[in-house]
């Protein structure tokens, strides 16, 4: 089977950009100071990691004698947390996640590919397992590859629809998007994630644009696919109603979020990609 030469210079242009994204991802991923111990946590591993103080509670079995010997206080011999948690990111490659408001900006899909590929490589660095809807969480650098490959793929709808397959029960779950689509497949995923003790974040990527609304006069406005078309002689009337409605969109996608015990954020594609790389990685943590 042969492919038609617009498919084979896009596989062209694919196969190219992915060295580089990958090169981004890990450079953007090694600017993060995550500390000595990364996601190292005390647990029931083989592997000694700390001694700490004993504290009311601690079984008498657990204590450290010979530690506790060279002082007058008991001390636990703690050992580092070995199982590894599932990972699942739904990166949104719909239409309108290519869109930039700025010939020098990148569109959003780019930005929420080089978050996902970024926060991938620090947690398979910490051990974990990580996958994406159709490709089963994995442990390990090859897994990077996988997942960089897979995430080349696009969606010829205007606006992504997340789904909860590839969620691994009690694990972590990522959705990379921009939210801008009806939010019913949303409601119906984290009410699943939630029946399965899934825990994650929303990661709603915008450009600047989408956030200023920075148009006036005769505007012609039209989805990326050009199934949408709306034209208007004075946009700048829009803009209050627009923002309007946009933050009431936030608002849900927050309360959404907080009813299952997720996190939420708004990254714009105009700031560094270190913050909002640094934020998810510490909300799957626990600690925003």
């Amino acid at each position: 089977m042969s492919l038609s030469p617009d498919l084979r210079a896009r596989a062209e242009t694919l196969g190219q950009s992915l060295p580089a994204l990958l090169a981004e991802a890990e450079y953007l991923a090694a600017t993060l100071m995550l500390g000595e111990h990364g996601r190292r946590r005390a647990g029931q591993g083989d592997e000694f990691w700390q001694y700490r103080p004993a504290q009311n509670g601690d079984a008498a079995r657990s204590i450290d004698w010979r530690r506790s010997a060279r002082s007058d206080a008991h001390f636990i011999r703690e050992r580092e947390w070995q199982a590894a948690q599932s990972v699942t990111l739904w990166v949104d490659g719909a239409r309108s996640m290519g869109f930039s408001g700025a010939a020098e900006r990148a569109p959003k899909l780019d930005r929420a590919r080089l978050l996902a590929l970024a926060l991938t490589v620090l947690l398979l660095r910490g051990g974990e397992r990580v996958g994406l809807a159709g490709l089963p969480p994995r442990p390990g650098r090859a897994q990077l590859l996988v997942l960089a490959q897979a995430l080349q793929a696009e969606d010829s709808a205007d606006y992504g629809a997340v789904t909860a397959e590839g969620m691994v029960g009690h694990g972590r779950a990522v959705f990379l998007s921009d939210f801008l689509g009806k939010l019913e497949p949303v409601e119906t995923t984290l009410a699943a994630a939630a029946e399965r003790g899934v825990r994650g974040v929303l990661l709603q990527v915008l450009d600047p644009a989408e956030e200023e609304f920075p148009f006036d006069g005769r505007t012609i406005f039209e989805s990326m696919s050009g199934s949408l078309r709306h034209e208007t002689q004075s946009a700048g009337d829009l803009r209050g109603r627009y923002l309007q409605r946009l933050a009431e969109r936030k608002d849900r996608l927050a309360e959404l979020a907080g009813a299952v015990g997720w996190h939420y954020h708004c990254h714009h594609t105009g700031q560094a990609a270190q913050s909002a790389l640094l934020w998810a990685y510490q909300a799957l943590e626990g600690g925003r």
